[in-house]
């Protein structure tokens, strides 16, 4: 039985199905010969870790009580009575001592530290890991991409990986940083569970080189566009897509565009940026302000038989993320609620694209994303 020790920095809405999906599965992983060691969890304000490292693991019913206390909005603080089950640390306290776990680990059962926290704060201690030796798996794509939103991601060339075509850092600053997770053991979600980038990485490494992607990959916007075109405001369903678990934390960061690509079209002026309006005032006053420009363009394009996708572009140098007008009997056009789409053309695909479509939102479906990619790493693994 391959033993395999995880830490997991953020318990939100996919660090909580995640666990779930461990407890739910492990008679499926036992017949794998693979059990998840949960070791640690973390959230904001604390940071809990098995009493031993080396011998002993978060039980099930702790990490289900886990579930439940987050699930409740309530701090991993609260489960202090559990002190002969866990050690407890604060949040200033956390990132050293995942630091000091990724070292001793790293010289005896290795160590799988997985990001759900959808934090742009946590690049520092995933670097040190990497440095460690460790793997790292991340459900978000923000750690790695916020310093691009000032860049252009048209500098990269079309022999880049999928992975590489989201997740490249264009700042001198960042190079280091993303030469570092892309060369080691990791994985990162792009499309919630679809194997998005394992395809594109299987084509890539058959020597078919990708020439044109065309992709809706953002299932927020995919659900709130559809949405709009049946008649309901985009105000309100910008909050319903929130309620549902569809959105990040802060919805804005779908409706900019930067958690599609991070050229880009946002949904909503400047002024309302994070910097210049409060979320609370954002969801209250400021998506009411947008409902009658989105609602005319819809009606727009419905006049020519044509609906509202918010796509990404990748044409070898050049690079779109936008809305875009297309017909309703198209592929794209044909896409409902949150799913996602990826479009792939190469030599092999050139006249037909190999099309992978599928859940593209969800902290549920993301979270089975996560599990299986840890899984892909047990040959890592004695």
């Amino acid at each position: 039985m391959k033993n395999i020790p995880v830490i997991l920095l953020g318990c939100g809405g996919v660090g909580r199905h995640l666990l779930q999906h461990i407890v739910s599965c492990r008679s499926l992983h036992a017949k794998l010969g693979v059990r998840l060691r949960v070791v640690g969890i973390s959230d904001s304000k604390s940071l809990l870790l098995a009493s031993d490292l080396f011998t002993r693991e978060l039980e099930d019913t702790f990490l289900n009580e886990v579930s439940r206390v987050k699930l409740g909005g309530s701090s991993l603080k609260t489960l202090s009575s559990f002190v002969n089950e866990c050690q407890i640390f604060t949040n200033l306290e956390a990132t050293r001592t995942v630091i000091d776990v990724a070292t001793r680990l790293s010289k005896s059962t290795g160590l799988v530290v997985i990001d759900c926290s959808a934090s742009s704060e946590t690049m520092g201690v995933l670097n040190r890991v990497v440095d460690l030796g460790c793997c790292v798996v991340l459900a978000n794509k923000k750690p790695l991409t916020v310093e691009m939103v000032t860049n252009s991601i048209s500098q990269l060339g079309p022999s880049y990986s999928m992975f590489g075509l989201w997740v490249k850092a264009c700042f001198d600053s960042m190079q280091e940083d993303y030469d570092k997770l892309v060369v080691h053991p990791r994985h990162i979600r792009v499309g919630a569970g679809l194997p998005a980038i394992a395809s594109l990485n299987r084509i890539l490494s058959s020597g078919d080189p990708i020439h044109r992607i065309v992709a809706c990959l953002s299932g927020t916007l995919g659900y709130v566009m559809s949405e709009v075109e049946g008649g309901k405001p985009f105000s309100q369903v910008v909050k319903d897509a929130k309620n549902l678990g569809y959105t990040e934390p802060d919805p804005r960061d779908d409706l900019s565009g930067m958690d599609v690509a991070r050229k880009i079209e946002s949904l909503y002026p400047e002024e309302m940026g994070p910097n210049m309006m409060s979320l609370e005032d954002f969801l209250s006053c400021g998506l009411l302000l947008l409902d009658n420009d989105i609602q005319e363009r819809v009606q727009k394009a419905s006049l020519e038989g044509k609906v509202l996708r918010y796509v990404c572009v990748i044409d070898g140098p050049r690079t779109e993320v936008g809305l875009r007008e297309l017909p309703k009997d198209s592929p794209f056009g044909r896409l409902r609620g949150s799913n996602n789409i990826l479009a792939i053309y190469s030599r092999c695909y050139n006249e037909q694209p190999l099309v992978i479509e599928g859940a593209g939102a969800g902290n549920d479906t993301t979270a089975a994303g996560v599990l299986a990619d840890i899984l892909d790493m047990q040959d890592l693994f004695a």
